[in-house]
């Protein structure tokens, strides 16, 4: 207890004097058309969920060397882009390279290759989701932090992995929700926070599925993955945007957009549904792997649908709201 007030003190004093630097050096975020948030607010608040993850291999005996190692380059790569904006070009082989050095961590094998790159590729997938759904007040922060404490009651039962690698970071995301949980968010959590995060989920899931040959470890990211793939797919087959492109597609956007809830709100939504598949999974991950996959198969069924629904609806609102205008 006496180690995680530390870590507490650590990261307050951090986020307090990151702001300030921050404002200082104009480290702000602008609005564009992507944009959920109308005011200049500062980014890159999420650097302390690298350094939560930094200071446990520091006081941890130097665990998870390779995706500590992973970590600290996206980090720097991501923060220079909440600075400069680089271009994917220069963001991609780092990533790439992280998501190698975690595949070193958890030992996956190498043959046969197809399913290696896959795992490589499915991991650049899951960073740059928590990326791309980073966008309203609060969102990064509930759902993380509902992600990672799924992670922490299947860890207690399992004893996978460290469990102060999930503290550090859960306490980390408890003091950025401070600053970014609110109307009015007083900064935003940057690639280096959403990269981060990402990297993280992408490695305890993979060391938790290898470990318990569970498909079910997909779901804590239910929520997220069912509209980032929706989105993905609609803006692919029906716009033919760019998926690099700003863009205004996401269910949690249209919720806001359309529906006026805040922020907050929505936030809180998204986060309550993935309380509620994680506390499924909480009671069935043991099960035979034929089960599994039949609940893991309805669940991504229900979803898929679910988006098709509320996005139709959504679209005959925005349609209803134009007419009055």
């Amino acid at each position: 207890m006496k180690n995680y007030l530390f870590i507490l003190s650590i990261l307050i004093i951090v986020s307090f004097i990151y702001l300030k630097l921050a404002i200082k050096y104009k480290i702000i975020d602008k609005p564009n058309e992507r944009s959920s948030h109308t005011k200049i607010t500062v980014r890159g608040g999420g650097i302390i969920f690298t350094i939560a993850i930094l200071l446990f291999f520091l006081l941890n005996d130097f665990k998870y060397p390779y995706f500590c190692l992973g970590v600290l380059l996206v980090s720097v790569i991501s923060f220079l882009d909440d600075i400069y904006t680089l271009s994917s070009k220069i963001r991609f082989p780092f990533q790439f390279l992280a998501i190698f050095l975690i595949l070193l961590e958890v030992g996956s094998p190498f043959t046969p290759i197809y399913i290696f790159i896959f795992t490589l590729a499915f991991g650049i997938g899951v960073v740059n989701m928590f990326n791309f759904m980073d966008g309203i007040n609060g969102i990064t922060g509930l759902y993380s932090l509902t992600t990672l404490v799924g992670f922490y009651f299947i860890n207690v039962n399992e004893q996978l992995i460290d469990s102060d690698l999930l503290i550090y970071a859960i306490i980390s995301i408890l003091i950025f929700g401070f600053y970014n949980f609110r109307k009015k968010a007083l900064f935003f959590a940057g690639d280096i926070g959403s990269i981060t995060i990402g990297m993280l989920v992408f490695f305890v899931g993979l060391y938790f599925m290898f470990s318990l040959g569970s498909p079910l470890i997909l779901l804590l990211v239910l929520v997220y993955g069912a509209d980032a793939g929706n989105t993905l797919l609609y803006r692919k087959i029906f716009t033919k945007e760019s998926i690099f492109d700003p863009h205004r597609h996401h269910i949690y956007q249209k919720l806001v957009d359309q529906t006026k809830m805040s922020h907050v709100q929505v936030s809180l939504i998204y986060a309550f549904i993935q309380i509620l598949v994680n506390i499924i999974v909480l009671n069935s991950y043991k099960l035979a792997i034929q089960p599994q996959i039949f609940i893991f198969m309805g669940f991504v069924f229900v979803f898929m649908v679910s988006y098709l629904f509320l996005f139709n609806i959504l679209k005959k609102v925005n349609k209803i709201n134009n007419n009055l205008l």
